[in-house]
């Protein structure tokens, strides 16, 4: 029991965010390169360590306000099956383990990585209680998870990619926050977390509906930016677009028809046609990049 509550303080389940960091290797279209790629999935185990070093941090800073939320109050320290004591013991392990597969791949990856623990340092003592910049702080930490897969490769990202990372994860954040103002937990709802009381349903609306725009036509514009043609040597790319639409949309759905989004991460890898639409986007966007490419 012990363990599986160790491993659960880990969240291993969010893990999936930092699959942000193979876009850079996928894009620059040398995913058949298998010593780059290599280097890729050790970016992606060196954030998954850092990742999990901050959720910890985050449980053991939240401890009484999980304590009075109707499904946190089940997680490992607030309910008492791990120590805040063992707790810090093993986010000083997972920091560790971080920096010393980041250390092994070069100096700017350990600087993009450290860059990440300090703003979700910040955001867990400070930011998250100040309006707007609680969204903005995990737009950044993405933006920083596909800086990291570039830089861990040393590959040139384009800025349209930027963007796009940065309105899709708003898009993310701000439905999460609207998703725990409309969601069936409403007690003490300040306590749970004291910046909702400077959202409300309909300005988080409003925002979604900003990011959910900027998001598609970002992605639209990057795929037949400068950039993306003379990488891909195509315009095609421009029709893997819907899929993106089609995921907005279905996300959307599931947001305002089903109550769900406050937890991205279980509407991703829970719901059957966000996977689907996924998986089909992937592929086409693999087999046009490559194609292009390699003549397959």
């Amino acid at each position: 029991m012990k363990a599986i509550k160790v491993i659960e303080l880990l969240r291993p389940k969010q893990w999936i965010k930092n699959l942000f960091v193979f876009a850079p290797i996928l894009f620059a279209g040398k995913l058949l390169d298998f010593p780059l790629l290599f280097q890729s999935i050790q970016a992606f185990f060196a954030f998954c360590c850092i990742s999990s070093s901050v959720y910890i941090l985050n449980d053991i800073v939240d401890v009484e306000a999980d304590r009075v939320h109707k499904k946190k109050r089940f997680r490992p320290i607030a309910a008492g099956y791990v120590q805040v004591k063992e707790a810090k013991i093993l986010f000083l392990i997972m920091v560790v383990l971080s920096l010393v597969i980041a250390y092994n791949l070069n100096f700017l990856f350990v600087i993009t990585v450290a860059a990440y623990f300090l703003n979700n340092l910040l955001y867990s003592l400070k930011i998250k209680n100040v309006v707007l910049l609680d969204v903005f702080s995990i737009s950044f930490g993405f933006m920083l998870r596909v800086v990291g897969g570039a830089v861990a490769i040393d590959v040139s990202i384009s800025s349209w990619m930027i963007i796009t990372t940065i309105f899709i994860s708003l898009f993310l954040g701000i439905s999460k926050r609207r998703a725990e103002l409309s969601g069936p937990n409403q007690e003490n709802l300040e306590k749970q977390r004291k910046v909702l009381s400077d959202y409300d349903i309909l300005f988080a609306d409003q925002l979604n509906t900003i990011a959910a725009t900027g998001t598609i036509i970002s992605y639209a514009l990057y795929t037949v930016s400068e950039k993306a043609l003379q990488s891909f040597h195509t315009d095609k790319l421009i029709y893997t677009t819907p899929f993106v639409i089609y995921g907005i949309f279905r996300y959307l759905y599931l947001l305002h028809q089903k109550n769900l989004g406050e937890s991205p991460t279980q509407i991703v890898t829970k719901d059957i046609p966000i996977i689907i639409n996924s998986l089909i986007w992937l592929v086409a966007c693999a087999v046009i990049i490559y194609k292009s490419r390699f003549g397959f």
